[in-house]
């Protein structure tokens, strides 16, 4: 896999090449700062980009920014934005966008190096991956959904096998129904939710957030399909 990296920390730098280069992976650029991010996309062509989600001059929002530049630009490049502290204004700006695969980890995440590894493979092959701690701060502020409950207790039972990242085809086999059937059912979900039609998927994202809000049961893995 080719990988971009923009991180200003030079040891963390330095550490997150290495570590992806011992993996197998290839680092095709290491920049400290989002100057010349575009050109390094167009030179490189990575197959995912590593961003830190605060960068120079003023280490405040502008890898965050240059995260969600690169999701409207390039919708199909998998991104991975690692972070210090948990943004949840930041993390809701990136679920909310529109894109591709998307990443959003603590960086004492990176210390379980084949954990990390794991999580970097998984988001190039397509996978949402969110740090359960981000996942806990951001629905630890939102009150009960309403629109909860407009759900039938069938669409219910899928938005919970849903959340818990399984695919339609899998749910059809945990219902005993068939995946049009599935997809009936979360097309449904998605209206009453008032989820709007897009092309990046996010929309099983939110949608799960949602149920996960409701329920208050946080998948240990972070990880949303």
């Amino acid at each position: 896999m080719r990988i971009l990296i923009c991180e200003d920390s030079v040891l963390l730098r330095e550490g997150l090449i290495r570590l992806l280069e011992d993996a197998g992976h290839e680092v095709v650029a290491a920049l400290a700062d989002a100057e010349g991010l575009d050109e390094a996309i167009a030179e490189h062509a990575p197959d995912l980009c590593i961003l830190d989600v605060r960068l120079p001059p003023t280490r405040t929002d502008e890898g965050i920014r240059a995260a969600l530049h690169l999701r409207a630009a390039h919708p199909d490049l998998p991104i991975l934005v690692l972070s210090q502290y948990v943004e949840e204004r930041y993390a809701s700006d990136l679920i909310a966008g529109r894109g591709g695969a998307l990443g959003y980890l603590l960086k004492d995440r990176v210390a379980d190096v084949a954990d990390f590894v794991q999580t970097v493979e998984q988001i190039a092959a397509g996978a949402t991956v969110f740090d359960p701690e981000v996942v806990a701060q951001l629905l630890s502020r939102r009150a009960q959904d309403e629109r909860m409950q407009r759900l039938t207790d069938r669409e219910s039972t899928v938005l919970a096998l849903l959340a818990e990242g399984k695919s339609n085809q899998a749910i059809a086999q945990t219902l005993f129904v068939t995946e049009g059937s599935v997809e009936k059912h979360i097309t449904s979900v998605f209206a009453k939710l008032d989820l709007e039609p897009d092309e990046s998927g996010n929309r099983r994202v939110l949608a799960a957030l949602a149920h996960i809000a409701h329920s208050g049961d946080v998948p240990q893995s972070g990880e949303i399909r």
